[in-house]
């Protein structure tokens, strides 16, 4: 039975948002290594902070399967507790092993089509489009739910090839109801202009997990920010 392309709104309704954009929300990052309890302990409190974050995406490059697992395991259920989606990074198959809500895929890490054939119609897809155009419309022409642009800034939680600039936000949106995610070096600092030109969803690492007070106390300065810069 053929697999029919996702609705463009999938995404923003399996986070419970209708027909207009809303308000730019947050997509936390796992840190590029992490010690699995003390994770989820701060997983616990950025979540319990009350924030605007919509998702989480379980990253664990140059992990066992084994290990990917088992964090997912002992983290899904967090997010579950707390109404956010579980996104696996990479894996469609690790995907449906440990039933997460979605996958995102990188340019290497498998088509659309597989994914959502291995992982069915109401699994969230998101792709990774750098700072190109084409691979935007490419994407959304092959149902995913979400695409992603960056690097907007430095990050040392991955090395960066590519980069985006904040024009790319403006033009998807006024093109696509697909919701875009920024990422790449985002902080509370420099989100601003993110927000402004049309961000979706902000994906975030280092600026919780490394925050000086505390993860809760960086998902309420975002929410701040947020509110200001959409103002």
């Amino acid at each position: 039975m053929a697999i029919e392309p996702a609705s463009t709104e999938d995404f923003s309704a399996f986070l419970g948002i209708e027909d207009e954009r809303p308000p730019c929300q947050l997509y936390l990052i796992s840190p590029p290594s992490l010690d699995l309890e003390s994770h989820a302990a701060a997983l616990e409190a950025a979540l319990a902070a009350d924030g605007p974050v919509a998702a989480y995406q379980l990253r664990m490059k140059d992990y066992a399967d084994e290990a990917i697992l088992a964090a997912a395991a002992r983290l899904l259920p967090i997010c579950q507790a707390a109404d956010v989606a579980f996104i696996l990074n990479d894996r469609a198959d690790l995907a449906k092993a440990c039933s997460a809500d979605g996958v995102h895929l990188g340019q290497t890490d498998g088509s659309v089509a597989e994914a959502r054939a291995l992982l069915g119609r109401d699994a969230q897809i998101g792709v990774t489009c750098h700072g190109s155009r084409h691979l935007a419309m490419d994407a959304g022409e092959a149902g995913a739910n979400y695409v992603a642009f960056g690097a907007f800034f430095p990050t040392h939680t991955k090395l960066v090839e590519h980069h985006a600039t904040p024009d790319i936000l403006n033009w998807w949106t006024a093109l696509s109801p697909i919701p875009c995610v920024a990422i790449g070096g985002i902080t509370v600092e420099n989100c601003a202009p993110l927000v402004r030109a049309g961000a979706d969803f902000l994906a975030v690492s280092a600026a919780v997990w490394e925050a000086a007070d505390g993860p809760a106390d960086a998902i309420g300065r975002f929410s701040d920010e947020l509110r200001s810069s959409k103002a």
